[in-house]
């Protein structure tokens, strides 16, 4: 089931979202989100059948390996708060009830994220420091990845 979920996610068509982005020198875009979104697709099949895969812009391609801060909300597994992992979540530009996986967004609009430190659950925007990396062929993950994150702040 997850290997299909994460082919799906992948296989998705792009939309733009917006959430503000408000201190982090590492991008010259002061939106995170909008940079993110600055992705095309191109289509191949593999055994699960036809899939989009990501073509990275330059602006994206110069974040990868970098630390950067996202700001959004925790999407636990399923959409599930009792099926939240506390060190390797989703993070979303969109809320839960607006989230890609509710069909809203587009792939460009959520990062997987693995935490240093386990934090809480919660459903108020949060802020996450990772180092970004690009996957554009593992359909078993997201095509942004945090990893060595830590959680900057709650965002009431």
């Amino acid at each position: 089931m997850k290997a299909v979920i994460w082919v799906w996610i992948l296989g998705s068509i792009s939309s733009v979202s917006a959430y503000a982005q408000e201190d982090s020198p590492k991008y010259s875009d002061d939106n995170i989100w909008n940079t993110l979104s600055k992705v095309i697709y191109r289509s191949t099949e593999d055994e699960f059948g036809m899939i989009n895969l990501p073509i990275f812009s330059s602006e994206i391609e110069e974040l990868e390996g970098t630390e950067i801060t996202v700001p959004g909300y925790i999407i636990p597994a399923g959409g599930l708060e009792a099926m939240f992992e506390p060190d390797h979540f989703v993070l979303s530009s969109l809320p839960l009830a607006a989230c890609f996986f509710c069909g809203v967004g587009g792939p460009e609009t959520v990062v997987e994220v693995y935490l240093k430190e386990p934090i809480e659950y919660t459903d108020t925007p949060i802020k996450i420091k990772g180092k970004l990396t690009l996957n554009a062929h593992d359909t078993y993950q997201l095509m942004y990845i945090l990893e060595d994150a830590t959680l900057v702040e709650e965002v009431n």
